[in-house]
């Protein structure tokens, strides 16, 4: 994890608070308009305000989803990451990445989202390859996604390739 801290350009080791579920620190944030600095961290509990991460969805665009089933799908995840920026005692979510797993071979991942007021800066880089340390740490090898064309030079990027053998992914809908 060091690429990441020194990636985001923080050479100083943060000391997160017992009470904060954070684990690992990214690196700093944004200096508001009284020069209060914020971090930003990672975090894999999943205790998630689910009304939040639905406001974090709808600040990129996403459609509205039942928050039952947004609930549904946090547990029934292999792994769930969430990014934080911390300003004092306030927190934020501004970042949210989850995968499915068979637990042995193969993992898909969902639901990437950075804040708006956050892209650009590498945090999406960041998230996505904390990510897929997380599942290769568990020997997940086979890592696959769905993207929408205007981010899939995003993903080449992090070394995903669309198939090689120009297999296409089939989907069954219900009418």
């Amino acid at each position: 994890m060091g690429f990441l801290k020194g990636f985001f350009g923080s050479s100083d080791a943060a000391s997160t608070s017992k009470a904060m579920p954070f684990e690992e620190y990214v690196g700093a944030g944004v200096v508001d308009r009284n020069g209060v600095p914020s971090r930003i961290y990672f975090s894999s509990d999943r205790d998630i305000d689910l009304y939040e991460l639905e406001e974090l969805c709808d600040a990129v665009g996403w459609s509205r989803r039942p928050i039952r089933k947004v609930r549904k799908a946090i547990v029934h995840s292999y792994i769930v990451v969430s990014m934080w920026e911390v300003r004092g005692a306030k927190k934020r979510l501004i970042g949210f990445a989850r995968a499915t797993s068979d637990c042995a071979f193969n993992a898909t991942v969902w639901d990437v989202v950075i804040h708006p007021d956050f892209q650009g800066r590498g945090l999406g880089k960041g998230l996505m390859q904390y990510l897929i340390e997380k599942l290769r740490s568990q020997d997940i090898s086979n890592i696959t996604l769905f993207a929408d064309p205007h981010v899939v030079e995003f993903y080449h990027n992090l070394g995903f390739i669309s198939d090689p053998e120009g297999i296409k992914g089939m989907f069954w809908y219900p009418n």
